[in-house]
C-alpha cells in the first residue's frame, strides 16, 4: 500500500518542480462575437471583442503583462404600428463602444510537470463613448417621412479583478488556459455634468463563467 501511494505522489507531483524561467514571454489574448436576436421583442445584440495579450515572466513562475484592445457592444429594437393614415417604423439603437486597456499581474504554482495553477490580479480600464440612435419613419401611400435622433455620451469605466486558472502546458510553445470565476470591482461613469457612478461587485467560482485561450510561449 506504502508502495501504491509513494507510485502514485510520484506520478502526480513528482515532476511538479518545474519552473516557468524568468525571461520567458507569451502571447495570448481574446477574440469573441455574439449575436442574439429576439423575435419576441424585435430585439438584437451584438458584442465584439478583440484584445491581443502579452506577458513577460520578471521571476521563477512571476509574469506581468498588458492586454490592449477594442470592444463594442450593440443592442437594436425595431418595433411597427399601424397609426391612422399609414405605418410607422421606430428603430432605436444604442452601441457602447470602447478602447481597453488592461494591465495585470499573474502568479503561478506547480501542481505537475506541464500542469499549473495560477492567480492573476488585474486592472481593466476601458474609455469609449456610447451613442444612441432613433429613427422613425412614417409611411403613408406613397409618401415616407424619416426622423431621426442622435445622442453621443462618454464614459470611463476602471476595475480591480482577480482570476484563478489553470494552465496545461501541451508543448514548450503551447498552452491552454482557463479561469474559473472571477472576484472584483467595477466602476463606471458617463462624462456628464451631475453624473453618478455605476458600481458592480463580482464574486464567485461559477462553472458556467469557466473561458479558455490558448497562448504561444517563447520558451527559453
Amino acid at each position: 500500500m506504502k508502495k501504491l501511494l509513494l507510485a502514485s505522489a510520484i506520478a502526480l507531483f513528482g515532476l511538479s518542480n518545474a519552473q516557468i524561467a524568468k525571461g520567458t514571454a507569451y502571447l495570448s489574448g481574446q477574440v469573441n462575437y455574439a449575436q442574439e436576436e429576439n423575435n419576441n421583442n424585435d430585439t438584437k445584440v451584438e458584442s465584439f471583442r478583440v484584445i491581443p495579450t502579452a506577458g513577460f515572466f520578471v521571476n521563477t513562475n512571476l509574469a506581468v503583462g498588458l492586454g490592449l484592445g477594442y470592444a463594442n457592444d450593440k443592442i437594436t429594437t425595431t418595433t411597427t404600428s399601424n397609426v391612422a393614415g399609414g405605418t410607422l417604423t421606430v428603430e432605436n439603437k444604442g452601441t457602447q463602444s470602447a478602447f481597453v486597456v488592461a494591465p495585470f499581474v499573474r502568479k503561478y504554482w506547480t501542481l505537475a510537470d506541464k500542469l499549473y495553477i495560477f492567480g492573476q490580479l488585474e486592472v481593466p480600464m476601458a474609455f469609449g463613448e456610447y451613442k444612441e440612435e432613433g429613427t422613425e419613419t412614417f409611411v403613408a401611400g406613397s409618401t415616407t417621412t424619416v426622423n431621426s435622433t442622435s445622442d453621443k455620451t462618454k464614459f470611463t469605466s476602471i476595475g480591480v479583478n482577480v482570476k484563478p486558472g489553470l494552465d496545461y502546458f501541451l508543448n514548450k510553445n503551447w498552452s491552454i488556459e482557463a479561469t474559473i470565476g472571477e472576484f472584483g470591482y467595477n466602476t463606471y461613469k458617463e462624462d456628464v455634468d451631475g453624473a453618478k457612478s455605476i458600481n458592480n461587485y463580482k464574486f464567485g467560482l461559477n462553472l458556467s463563467s469557466v473561458t479558455f485561450g490558448v497562448k504561444y510561449v517563447f520558451a527559453k
